[in-house]
């Protein structure tokens, strides 16, 4: 396979780098970029020398139409304007940038304060939580990559919510990431004398991932609902633990929980199930793909807390990436990601 990547100076594309190399049917991986046309990619990145020693190229319709797919790990609002010259003229497209995944042009542009895709393709693009979506993203063209923070509430949630074991009309989500969620451009609230030893706040009730968490509830369990869900920036460099507190259906148990996430996620390789609150945090799946799930039910107060944790820059971004490319070309979703977690 053929492998092009946009937006490969970011943190996300940085991660495709690294996991696509040493994926088992790419054979050849090449770096695309607006403005450093030329530029060797190692002589920028250290850790690649003697891994990807090639000058970067120019974007371009024709170049990139030679592609087996293509990921775009670029900020939001790039690719709606990039990408729809590129559909349906051959490559897979992955984009992980967010401009694909509200189906509304209306609620992006509220949200995201940027000019919607055009409708068509909003439409046309299959929201890639692949372990809720597989059978689309089997037959998709056009990917939209779930936002980091979307991805671990969704995959915790989601379960109970179909089977009707918590009620959604009163979800409050409470999450936390390192600072990698911000990407690699400084700003004040990332420099390290402002980020250090500092536990902040941001985007109080207006963080642009509430209506994608709020559209998937409805596209995957059949649930209009709306939520309170708030971020927050942690000091270290990688992961989100996300934590949803949501009131039990009467006569609902731990046991029934635990047994529902277990069934759910019996036949996919990424999902872990933990029972011991020891056992979880952010640290057991750095550098994975993996997304660790532990509920725990309050029977004093019949709400339930539900954790949910993953590597923002892997299942988070690139590795559910690569996970829905593997999906599209028929390839066991392991491929290229089966990686024991950093955890030090």
């Amino acid at each position: 396979m053929k492998v092009g990547i946009i937006g490969a100076t970011g943190y996300g594309g940085l991660e495709l780098i690294r996991f696509l190399h040493n994926h088992p049917e790419v054979e050849k991986i090449d770096l695309f970029t607006s403005s450093d046309e030329g530029t060797v990619f190692s002589s920028r990145f250290g850790h690649l020398l003697t891994i990807h020693d090639e000058p970067l190229k120019k974007i371009g319709v024709n170049t990139l139409s030679n592609f087996d797919v293509i990921f775009t790990s670029t900020p939001s609002g790039v690719t709606s304007k990039l990408l729809p010259p590129l559909v349906g003229v051959g490559p897979k497209l992955i984009d992980l940038s967010g401009d694909y995944r509200l189906k509304n042009p209306h609620d992006y542009e509220k949200w995201y304060k940027k000019d919607s895709a055009p409708t068509e393709l909003l439409k046309d693009s299959v929201y890639g939580l692949t372990e809720w979506n597989e059978e689309e993203v089997k037959k998709a063209s056009l990917i939209a990559n779930p936002g980091c923070y979307p991805t671990a509430v969704l995959l915790s949630i989601l379960p109970f919510i179909k089977e009707k074991l918590i009620d959604p009309s009163y979800l409050i989500i409470d999450a936390k990431s390192g600072i990698s969620g911000a990407g690699n451009k400084p700003s004040q609230a990332t420099h390290f004398s402002e980020a250090n030893e500092n536990f902040s706040i941001y985007k109080i009730n207006e963080h642009q991932h509430i209506p994608e968490i709020e559209q998937a509830i409805d596209l995957f369990a059949g649930v209009k609902t709306t939520i309170s869900f708030n971020t927050h920036l942690v000091p270290m460099t990688r992961g989100i633990l996300a934590t949803t507190y949501a009131p039990i259906f009467e006569g609902v148990t731990e046991e029934q929980l635990i047994d529902c996430l277990l069934d759910t996620y019996k036949n996919n390789p990424f999902v872990r199930i933990v029972t011991d609150v020891n056992s979880i945090g952010t640290n057991r799946v750095k550098g994975s793909n993996f997304c660790d799930i532990l509920v725990k039910l309050d029977k004093r107060t019949n709400r339930v807390t539900i954790i949910g944790v993953i590597d923002n820059l892997v299942k988070g971004a690139a590795g559910q990436a690569i996970q829905n490319m593997n999906v599209q070309f028929g390839l066991p979703q392991t491929d290229g990601l089966d990686v024991v977690p950093l955890f030090i």
